[in-house]
């Protein structure tokens, strides 16, 4: 039988000596004896290898599909084999965010490039060092938006569910109104937005591509907050990205967005990344920390922790944010990535993403799985009405191997990469049309 326990039982008696205890039990006589709990009902200590063999028993339960047509918010792509090299190297890999990023100019350097890449990639001036994920991203983007006379948010109804109730669950502890725009077409409610912007209103939260693929109106809805005074921020998704409008371009002020298309395999949920950049003029709102680049005294290239914006470092009625670390190894991931595909690169995904879906958009609207946002442009994903149960549908694509689109009002919301080969849509779109014949 293996032992977890680091001392052996010597040291531990000499260590209780040495505070003049006799048992460790003596530790706790503060606590009531009533409370106190004898023994826990725990099976028996496994070695090692008993844990090894258990843990792989368990995961073999786990159904791992090769054939996916489901996004959602997360993404299965290619990963080059270099992100996981380099990622993996002992002098990154860590179990922790380094709190003291300042001690290592290796940690400085790699979050500066990835705030670099960052501001590239959406066309803003200043990124932070990432997030938690892009919900927690969104939801901190609203409280940069807040100021004295105006507190009042409004979130598109076409904007991922969950990061919608990450928005209000935020919101919600600092008395924060937020009102749901409609969403007409499977997209944002541009006359809904008009209607509800007023004197009060902070900010403007739409996501493009959003929650149901489409590509939004950006235009419109910069223009239409911005002459009524509030803040823009737009969700995106990074990988769109390779080959739409930039947030800069649009003219937002806050752009955020989930980073795991950015090299991070979907492990059940997590760890992700959330990325976070803004214009100038934002940028002492921007919660986390910003990395800068300067010279030594000697004159050489070096970095530095330029801000700090969260309550371990100033006033915390002061801080802009709760964020007291970064997902610095995800974040690096990303930077790898980036750094691997390059522009030229990431277009291409992007191009494969956006062919793959039409096609197989396309390909059903033969079956009668008709588009639900009209003629609206989407991105990768997209929905379609289901003329058939769509739980069932699903269910004989799970027979077949194949993990189908994920069930939304009714309608199956699809989603390609640039993994789903023509021949792989071609069997899912065989093996729909036998669903629907029987």
């Amino acid at each position: 039988m293996g032992s977890y326990i680091p001392y052996t039982g010597e040291e531990r008696q000499a260590m209780l000596q040495a505070i003049g205890l006799t048992s460790t039990d003596q530790l706790f006589d503060i606590v009531p004896e009533a409370v106190r709990v004898k023994n826990l009902d725990l099976p028996d200590g496994l070695s090692e290898l008993e844990v090894g063999q258990r843990m792989a028993a368990l995961a073999g339960k786990n159904r791992v599909f090769s054939s996916v047509f489901r996004g959602a918010g997360a993404y299965r792509h290619y990963i080059p084999s270099i992100v996981k090299t380099v990622t993996s190297k002992e002098e990154f890999l860590t179990a922790y965010t380094p709190y003291q990023a300042e001690i290592s100019q290796g940690v400085l350097q790699s979050i500066f490039e990835y705030q670099t890449q960052m501001c590239e990639l959406t066309g803003m001036d200043v990124s932070n060092a990432s997030v938690y994920d892009g919900a927690v991203a969104a939801a901190e983007a609203v409280f940069m938006c807040q100021e004295r006379k105006r507190t009042k948010v409004l979130v598109s109804g076409a904007a991922d569910p969950q990061t919608l109730a990450v928005i209000q669950t935020y919101c919600e502890s600092r008395d924060v109104p937020v009102s749901v725009l409609p969403a007409a077409g499977c997209a944002t409610d541009l006359e809904a937005l008009k209607a509800a912007l007023s004197a009060d209103t902070a900010a403007v939260y739409v996501q493009s591509p959003n929650y149901f693929g489409v590509i939004e109106d950006m235009d419109a809805v910069v223009a239409a907050a911005h002459e009524a005074g509030a803040k823009v921020i737009m969700g995106t998704n990074p990988i769109a990205l390779g080959m739409l409008k930039t947030p800069g371009e649009y003219g937002v002020d806050i752009a955020v967005g989930e980073g795991q298309p950015l090299g991070m395999p979907l492990s059940f949920g997590g760890p992700y990344l959330g990325f976070m950049t803004c214009k100038k003029a934002m940028m002492r709102k921007l919660p986390g920390r910003i990395v800068g680049q300067t010279t030594d005294a000697e004159g050489r290239r070096c970095f530095v922790l330029t801000l700090q914006a969260r309550e371990q470092h100033i006033r915390r009625e002061k801080a802009s944010s709760n964020i007291c670390s970064n997902e610095a190894l995800c974040a690096m991931t990303a930077s790898v990535y980036l750094a691997a595909m390059g522009p030229g690169g990431l277009k291409q995904v992007a191009q494969a993403c956006a062919a793959h879906a039409h096609y197989l958009a396309g390909e059903l609207a033969k079956l009668g799985f008709a588009l639900r946002s009209g003629d609206k442009t989407f991105f990768h994903e997209f929905l379609t009405d289901c003329p058939v149960d769509p739980a069932k549908l699903c269910q004989a694509l799970e027979d077949q191997g194949i993990l189908g689109g994920l069930p939304v009002d009714g309608g199956i919301l699809w989603c390609c990469t640039e993994l789903n080969r023509k021949e792989e849509i071609d069997r899912l779109v065989s093996v729909i049309g036998e669903v629907c014949k029987g």
